[in-house]
């Protein structure tokens, strides 16, 4: 006969997750009873020593790796893959394919997002002229090898290690290029649009026609919709097919974040236990922060961000090039650091040396190209999440 817990045991049970679910509403101090299960969130020492705003206002720099590996370099599992029709694990790599600065006011009522188009040609420190998402997986492999020319065999370090070197040398580079300090990062591999979508019940999305696209997965009817895991996914890869190619997938990664705000605050995911528990668990697998970030009051923060009051722009390329065979987006540094000032400063100076910056770019390669025969699509200005009056952007 199975054993049965007493009722005594049966009854302090229940009456501790009660206490915990009561304790959750409550708010306020609650959120402290959380802070066990959020210290499992990733952490990383990248931006130990670096320049911080003096602002008051806080900037995010948010990567999403396009990485088909787990934390500690193993492949994801089958049906994960799978779900993610993301292909095999061996590709893809440690280019960070997403890259957004978010700024926040001091009091947390408005933040505007700054989407960096991956394949902008920019010098990346200790390494020269490059596509800016190459900066993570660069600096990680130049790191590897070097420990493993000291002899150290074991993956897990290496791994480690490596990311640690990939998540630096990616910020140092945003930060050069942008002129901004970097106060905080959130990084983010592919499963993690998966389980967030998952954890939060679905994303709400809006398309302005429908898609078909085998690469992603994508296929979806237009109008507005909510999104399982496995469709979000396809929502922010699908670049096929759309007329803007990266640059509008780039509006995808945006309108995901504009809907994801919105499902934090609507869904009641502050209010419920269960659902904030999920939460936590799906960061864990899959988000690494930089150390001493308190998260959980900033994720508390962000669903005063929803409903409109984030301002998204994608940053202005000049033209296409081409740079030992691939495409590249040829930009004008100078005006981006502009562009940056004038939306959340500080002004830009003649020099481009600062701290944490390179002293003199890397000259651009012989093989860039002259100005491509089809101009890029012109950058989108500042414009609130809410063009359809929903808090959601209805994109292509």
């Amino acid at each position: 006969m199975p054993h049965r817990p007493s009722r005594r045991r049966r009854l302090g049970r229940t009456l501790l997750i009660t206490g915990l679910a009561l304790a959750v509403m409550a708010g306020g101090g609650a959120w402290y009873l959380y802070r066990d299960l959020a210290a499992g969130i990733g952490s990383s020492k990248a931006l130990q020593g670096a320049e911080k705003s003096t602002s008051g206002d806080t900037n995010i720099l948010l990567m999403g790796l396009d990485s088909r590996k787990d934390q500690n370099g193993q492949g994801l599992p089958q049906d994960v893959l799978d779900k993610l029709h993301a292909g095999s694990s061996d590709i893809g790599g440690y280019n960070a394919n997403t890259l957004i600065l978010l700024h926040v006011l001091g009091d947390g009522s408005q933040a505007k997002a700054f989407s960096v188009p991956r394949d902008d040609f920019v010098d990346i420190p200790g390494h020269g002229k490059d596509k800016i998402k190459k900066a993570y997986g660069l600096a990680k492999e130049k790191r590897q090898e070097q420990l493993a020319g000291q002899g150290v065999k074991d993956s897990r370090q290496l791994e480690r290690d490596g990311r640690e070197a990939g998540r630096k040398a990616q910020i140092e580079t945003v930060r050069a290029f942008l002129g901004v300090p970097v106060d905080h990062f959130a990084e983010l591999n592919l499963a993690g649009f998966y389980h967030l979508a998952d954890a939060l019940g679905g994303v709400p999305v809006c398309l302005k026609k429908a898609v078909k696209d085998s690469y992603s997965g994508a296929d979806f009817p237009a109008g507005r919709q909510t999104l399982d895991g496995r469709q979000s996914l396809a929502f922010v890869r699908q670049r096929h097919g759309l007329d803007g190619g990266d640059l509008d997938r780039t509006k995808r990664q945006q309108a995901f974040l504009a809907g994801a705000t919105q499902k934090l605050n609507s869904a009641g995911t502050f209010t419920d236990p269960g659902k904030l528990i999920k939460l936590i668990d799906a960061a864990k697998q899959d988000v690494v922060t930089d150390e001493g970030w308190d998260l959980l009051s900033f994720v508390k923060q962000a669903k005063n961000l929803s409903g409109g009051r984030v301002h998204f722009t994608t940053l202005p390329i000049e033209r296409f090039g081409r740079n030992h065979g691939e495409d590249v987006n040829v930009v004008d540094d100078m005006k981006i650091k502009r562009l940056i000032a004038e939306q959340i400063g500080p002004k830009p100076t003649a020099s481009p040396s600062a701290p944490g910056t390179p002293v003199a770019p890397a000259p651009v390669s012989r093989e860039a190209s002259p100005p491509s025969a089809s101009p890029p699509p012109p950058a989108s200005p500042p414009t609130p999440s809410t063009p359809d009056g929903g808090g959601i952007p209805c994109v292509d």
